[in-house]
């Protein structure tokens, strides 16, 4: 019997066809991303990472994937994770109760205890361990080793419900940097390591102090004259009143937002961070929505950007 004559349209040839022209999209994605390769070429990104995103593991293994990217396209990538949604389970599960002020958390003795357990122990080898899965050799730091992060104790003035008398909140063992010795960070980004890092610090008489995952990755991002900061939380990044996305902000914009009340809660411990830094030397910050896939890669490879830029 006769062969049937084999059509042009055939299963054998499209297959071919939807390849190549895949390939040929990937290809042209390259050549758009590389003007944005060399401008970040051999420089140093701190990304602070948290939020719910943590904790869904297919956006944990798209951001490792994309971290151990930046490595291997000659960038140096400094990981600074938070942990607030693990560390409020797990004072759940303790019965310990815990209170926020100015969006930061309220740490006695007890608290602290938790918080480094929970940030120095499970979340940062969690992290680590997604990172050498992808392909790249990180290694997991608490700011107290090398005394990396040196704070003393945060203080903050609120202001009382029935007046606008200011008074000063005692937030227990919370911590501002007030030193960064990058000694050991500088060795780890000469080589191929990626650091990870639990935003835990010491005092200068060696009490351990919980800081603030987004000041903690400034105070970092500016000691090591970082070129940008991206700041990964569960929001697509700063809001007008209108609930609309500010796609740019000066310092003074974004200083502004805070001072007429647009800014509130966790944001604003993000905005003072965002800029801090820019005025340190930084040379932008991105405040950028974890939850969205390839976020640190549209932020940094792309001219459309992802969330809130501060410059």
């Amino acid at each position: 019997m006769a062969k049937k004559p084999t059509s042009k349209a055939s299963s054998k040839t499209s297959p071919k066809v939807t390849s190549s022209q895949s390939w040929l999209k990937q290809a042209h994605v390259l050549t758009q991303a590389l003007p944005f390769m060399q401008l970040y070429d051999k420089k140093t990104v701190v990304i602070k990472y948290g939020g719910h995103a943590m904790g869904d593991e297919h956006l944990a293994a798209k951001f490792a994937n994309d971290v151990v990217l930046l490595k291997q396209a000659g960038i140096n990538p400094v990981v600074v994770h938070g942990g607030g949604p693990q560390i409020a389970a797990m004072l759940e599960r303790l019965g310990i109760k815990s209170t926020f002020k100015n969006g930061l958390r309220v740490t006695d003795a007890q608290t602290i205890e938790v918080v480094e357990m929970v940030l120095a122990g499970a979340i940062n080898k969690q992290i680590v361990t997604a990172l050498n899965n992808a392909g790249g050799t990180a290694v997991g730091l608490s700011g107290k080793d090398g005394n990396l992060l040196v704070a003393t104790k945060t203080k903050i003035k609120q202001k009382t419900p029935k007046s606008s008398v200011e008074k000063a909140v005692n937030l227990g063992f919370v911590g501002t940097p007030t030193k960064v010795n990058t000694q050991v960070l500088d060795t780890m980004l000469a080589s191929n390591i990626i650091p990870v890092i639990a935003p835990i610090a010491t005092s200068a008489k060696g009490q351990t102090l919980n800081v603030n995952a987004d000041t903690a990755a400034g105070a970092l991002a500016s000691a090591l004259n970082a070129e940008r900061l991206l700041m990964l939380t569960d929001v697509t990044g700063v809001l007008d009143k209108k609930g609309e996305l500010l796609e740019r902000l000066s310092v003074r914009q974004a200083a502004q937002l805070i001072k007429n009340g647009t800014a509130q809660g966790g944001m604003i411990p993000k905005l003072e961070t965002a800029m801090k830094a820019v005025k340190d030397g930084v040379g932008a910050t991105a405040i950028l929505d974890g939850r969205v896939p390839h976020a640190i890669l549209l932020e940094l490879f792309t001219a459309l950007g992802a969330g809130t830029l501060v410059e």
